[in-house]
C-alpha cells in the first residue's frame, strides 16, 4: 500500500482523555476514533490489526475442532428468561422494544442462543461432541466505560460453546479449548497466564481467566514466575489425545486473580518466584454442565435410550480487546512495536528522496519486489522530511523498516531496521526480503 494513496491520520498530540498507553497510541496512530463513550469506529490501520488477530483465532479454533458460524446480535428476551438471566443480568444489558412491543436485547453473550440452535438440530449422542463458535459484536452497558477499547461498550468477541454427553467428555472439551487458548495466544506474540477465576454471570464451577502481565492492568494477580517460563503446548498437538496433562501442568503451579486470591497459599510459593502485578484478561472459560440445558430442555437420547440434558462449557475471547492488551504489552517510549503475526504491515517502505528519480525508481522496484514475495508492505514514497517518516513508522510500530537512499543504491545494499531491537544493517534487498520472511 502506497502511503500517499493510504488513509492514515496519525497525531503527534497525546489526548488529554486517554488515561492508559493503548489508548493514546491507539488514538495517535490513526488507528480508531472515538464516537462516543466505549465506542469506536475501526480505522484502516486499526481494523487490519483486528482483522489479522481474528484470523489466528479463527485458525486456532478451527485445528481444535470447533466448527464456524454466526449469530445474530439482536436477541430475542424470551430465551434469556427461559434461562432465568434476563433479570439477573443488571443494566449492563441493553433491552429493546421493537415496534411490535417485543421484548428484544443486544447480546452481551451468547449461551442461550446456542443451547436454543442446538436443541432444535441435535436429539442423539452421536451427533455428540460438538462445539460451535463464530465471533460477532457485543454490547455491554459498562457504567464507567473505560482505557479504549479494553473496556469498551461494544467490542468483538470470539465465544464458543461445547456440547456433551458427559461431564468426563464435557472436561475434555475444555482442557482441549484450555490448550487451544495457549497456542492462540502464543501466535499473537503473548505469554498469557490460565488463572483460576470467578464464574460470574456466566456461572458454573470451572473457569479459568487468561491474563497477561501489564503495568496498566486492570487488576492485581499473584501467581508462579515459573507459568511465565513454559511453553505453549504447540501448534503439532494431538486435540483428540488426553490434555489433562497439558492441563495439570499448568494449574499445579499457583495462580490467581484478585478476587480468587489466597494469601496463605500464595505465601507457598518460594519468595523467589512470587510474581504480584498488574493484569489484563484476554481470553476466559467456563465449564457450567446442565446450567442452560436443564433449564432450556436441551436434552439428547443415550445409547440406552434415555434422556439426559447435555454437559456445555463456554470459551470467550475478546478480539477487540486484545488490540490494545497487545499495545499495553508490546510498546516503547517511540510508539508500538508489533508482534510480526498481527502488525498491520510487515514492512515500512521508505524512500528518502522521492522527487530524485533513480531513488524512486529503486524504491518503486523494491515495493514490487516485496510484494511479489508475498510481504504486506507499506510504502512511504510522500514528499516529506526524513525525521517525520522515521517518527512515523516508529509510532505505528511495523516490525520491520526498510531504507531506499542514494548512498545505499550506490553500494547496491538498503538499511533494514528491525524495530523492536532497533539494530540497523545495510543488507541486499533479497536479503532484506529473506530476513523479513524468516520473522
Amino acid at each position: 500500500m502506497r502511503l500517499s494513496r493510504y488513509f492514515l491520520p496519525v497525531s503527534k498530540d497525546v489526548p488529554a482523555d486517554a488515561a492508559i498507553i493503548s489508548h493514546q497510541l491507539m488514538l495517535r496512530t490513526g488507528m480508531v476514533r472515538q464516537n462516543g463513550a466505549g465506542i469506536y469506529t475501526w480505522l484502516p490501520l486499526g481494523f487490519r490489526v483486528l482483522q489479522k488477530i481474528e484470523q489466528i483465532v479463527r485458525e486456532e479454533m478451527d485445528r481444535a475442532g470447533a466448527i464456524e458460524m454466526l449469530m445474530p446480535t439482536i436477541q430475542q428476551a424470551e430465551l434469556w428468561q427461559e434461562s432465568g438471566r434476563y433479570d439477573d443480568y443488571g443494566k449492563e444489558m441493553l433491552r429493546i422494544t421493537d415496534r411490535h412491543e417485543r421484548e428484544m436485547l443486544f447480546g452481551p453473550t451468547n449461551e442461550e442462543l446456542i443451547t436454543d440452535v442446538f436443541r432444535s438440530y441435535v436429539k442423539s449422542y452421536k451427533a455428540l461432541p460438538l462445539n460451535l463458535y463464530h465471533t460477532q459484536w457485543k454490547f455491554r452497558d459498562e457504567i464507567r466505560p473505560r482505557f479504549g477499547v479494553m473496556r469498551g461498550r461494544e467490542f468483538l468477541m470470539k465465544d464458543a460453546y461445547s456440547f456433551d454427553l458427559t461431564e468426563e467428555a464435557a472436561r475434555a472439551s475444555y482442557n482441549k479449548m484450555f490448550c487451544a487458548y495457549l497456542n492462540t495466544f502464543d501466535r499473537l506474540g503473548l505469554t498469557a497466564i490460565p488463572m483460576q477465576a470467578d464464574t460470574g454471570p456466566i456461572g458454573g464451577d470451572l473457569s479459568h481467566e487468561f491474563i497477561i502481565l501489564a503495568e496498566t492492568g486492570e487488576s492485581a494477580v499473584f501467581c508462579d514466575k515459573a507459568l511465565l517460563d513454559l511453553p505453549a503446548p504447540g501448534l503439532d498437538l494431538d486435540f483428540e489425545a488426553d490434555l489433562s496433562g497439558e492441563v495439570e501442568k499448568r494449574t499445579g503451579y499457583y495462580a490467581a486473580t484478585e478476587e480468587m486470591h489466597d494469601e496463605a497459599a500464595f505465601a507457598d510459593v518460594p519468595a523467589d518466584r512470587q510474581v504480584s502485578a498488574r493484569g489484563i484478561e484476554v481470553g476466559h472459560i467456563f465449564f457450567f454442565g446442565t446450567k442452560y440445558s436443564k433449564a432450556m430442555n436441551a436434552t439428547v437420547q443415550t445409547a440406552d435410550g434415555d434422556t439426559v440434558p447435555v454437559q456445555m462449557g463456554s470459551y470467550g475471547i475478546g478480539v477487540s480487546r486484545l488490540v490494545g492488551g497487545i499495545i499495553e504489552a508490546c510498546h516503547d517510549e517511540s510508539g508500538i512495536v508489533w508482534p510480526q503475526s498481527i502488525a498491520p504491515f510487515e514492512v515500512g517502505l521508505i524512500s528518502m528522496r522521492p522527487k530524485d528519480e533513480t531513488v524512486a525508481k529503486v524504491a518503486d522496484e523494491a515495493y514490487e519486489a516485496l510484494k511479489a514475495a508475498g510481504v504486506d508492505v507499506l510504502y512511504d514514497e510522500t514528499d516529506e522530511r526524513p525525521g517525520p517518516k522515521f517518527n512515523r513508522m516508529d509510532l505505528i510500530g511495523l516490525p520491520w523498516q526498510i531504507v531506499i537512499g542514494p548512498r545505499g543504491i550506490e553500494n547496491g545494499v538498503v538499511e533494514l531496521k528491525n524495530r523492536k531491537s532497533g539494530e540497523k544493517s545495510e543488507v541486499t534487498l533479497e536479503t532484506a526480503i529473506e530476513t523479513v520472511k524468516a520473522g
